[in-house]
Formats: structure tokens, C-alpha cells, sequence
């Protein structure tokens, strides 16, 4: 068991009790999809007026939708085609709708910096998903790439709940241009017919670290979140320039 796999049992346990409650009183799993977005909605415009925990709690609300859904869709029978369309569609509406309450936060602010780190994050994270979503009508499989839509997700409660975005937008924006680049390679590779490079000694460590395809719950996965989390946290707010730790009224004292 590892620390990420421990942390998510431990999640799924309540999880677990609502979506057997949905499925006894028949909800149906479009609705608690279109009901997760809208709260995501409510989470962009509480980040628009500067309240991250505000918006923190209601992050973790929707991802409650966000995740039961399609749980219960499939233990009730109610999966379809256009389920899983309704709901790809929708989850890309609910991160876009954080990233635009962020750029409007810092708009409000005049700190062009972080609109256009937020804006640049933006893209590359729904490039992510397109990427994936094009590699995968001309192959089987390429879910490759550490930062994925629930890596995102959570980054963006920990900076609503800690008070550290600037640092979550800066984690968010280069990995997701890492994973980018990664679905490309990858679908180049197949597509093409070639061996995926195996480098040994530190480039193969590196290697390894930036064109990520292992799973998550493993150590490597394990790894590279704590890593991240020490970014976040360790690196002082003035080094970023963090527009936040420099506003009054901001929600969590800052230590720097």
C-alpha cells in the first residue's frame, strides 16, 4: 500500500456509501454530472472574488459529483455512449470554469503576470485532454503524462485551502505542457512504428521523471507528489511573486 493508495481508501470509503445511496433512490447519473458542474461554476466565481476557502469547499463538493457519476452510472446499468460524452463534455466546462474565476481574480488585481501563467496553464490543460482524447481515435491507448485532469483538481484545492495558487498555477502550467509533449512523443512513436527509448544512468532517471507512464498509487507516483507538495509549500511566496501574499485581507497568513 502505498501513501497515495492509502490516502485514497480511506476517500472512498464515504464515497462509497453516497454513490450506493444514488443508486437506491435512482438518480440518475446525468443529472449528478450536470449537478457538479454547475457547483464547479459556484467554485470559479468564489476564486473570481478572492475567497479560496470558499471556493476550496466547494471544489471538494463537486468532486464528489465529479467522482461518483460514473460510478454510479456503471452499478446501475445507466452507462451509455452518450454518458460518457455528457460527461467529458462537461468535465471540461468545470476546469475551465476555475482557471477563468483565477483570471479574473488577477485581472482585478493588474497582475498580467499570473492572467497570462493562468491563461498558459489553461491551455495546456485542456490540450491535455485533447491530445489524449485525438491520440486515442488512431490508438488503443495513450494515458501517458503525470499531470491528468484529477492531479489538477486537487492542486487546485490545496492552493484554495493553503492559500498557495501562484505556486499551484506555476506546477500546473509546466507539467501540463510536460504532458503535452509526452502524449505527442508517444502517439509519434506508435504511430510510427518505433521502440521507445529505455536510457539508462541519471537520463534514464530523468527520463523517466519527465516522459511519466506509470500508475498512479505506485511509488514513483508516490515520489513525484511529494515533490510537488514541497514546491507548493517550501517556496516562498515572494519568490513567485504571488499576488496574494501581497493582498490584504488574504486568508491564510504567509510565513514569507
Amino acid at each position: 500500500m502505498t501513501l497515495t493508495g492509502a490516502i485514497g481508501a480511506v476517500f472512498f470509503f464515504p464515497l462509497r456509501l453516497i454513490i450506493n445511496a444514488c443508486i437506491r433512490l435512482g438518480i440518475h447519473p446525468n443529472l449528478l454530472t450536470f449537478t457538479g458542474v454547475l457547483i464547479s461554476l459556484a467554485a470559479g466565481w468564489a476564486l473570481a472574488q478572492g475567497h479560496f476557502l470558499t471556493s476550496g469547499v466547494i471544489m471538494v463538493a463537486a468532486s464528489i459529483f465529479d467522482f461518483i457519476d460514473g460510478k454510479v452510472a456503471v452499478q446501475s446499468g445507466a452507462d451509455t455512449k452518450f454518458g460518457g460524452f455528457w460527461d467529458s463534455v462537461i468535465d471540461r466546462l468545470s476546469d475551465l470554469s476555475l482557471s477563468v474565476g483565477l483570471i479574473c481574480l488577477y485581472s482585478s488585481l493588474h497582475r498580467t503576470d499570473y492572467v497570462l501563467i493562468t491563461s498558459i496553464a489553461m491551455v495546456f490543460a485542456t490540450m491535455t485532454s485533447y491530445s489524449r482524447a485525438r491520440a486515442e481515435s488512431l490508438l488503443k491507448k495513450c494515458k501517458v503524462g503525470f499531470m491528468e485532469r484529477p492531479e489538477r483538481i486537487v492542486l487546485f484545492m490545496i492552493g484554495a485551502f493553503s492559500n498557495r495558487m501562484a505556486a499551484v498555477m506555476w506546477v500546473i502550467g509546466v507539467l501540463s505542457i510536460v504532458t503535452v509533449a509526452n502524449r505527442i512523443y508517444y502517439t509519434y512513436v506508435e504511430l510510427e512504428g518505433k521502440t521507445h527509448p529505455k536510457p539508462t544512468g541519471l537520463p534514464g532517471v530523468l527520463w523517466r521523471a519527465f516522459y511519466w507512464t506509470d500508475e498512479r498509487a505506485t511509488l514513483p507516483y508516490d515520489l513525484w507528489v511529494l515533490a510537488v507538495l514541497a514546491f507548493i509549500w517550501l517556496t516562498p511566496a515572494s519568490w513567485l511573486g504571488d499576488p496574494m501574499a501581497m493582498t490584504e485581507g488574504s486568508l491564510i497568513p504567509l510565513p514569507w
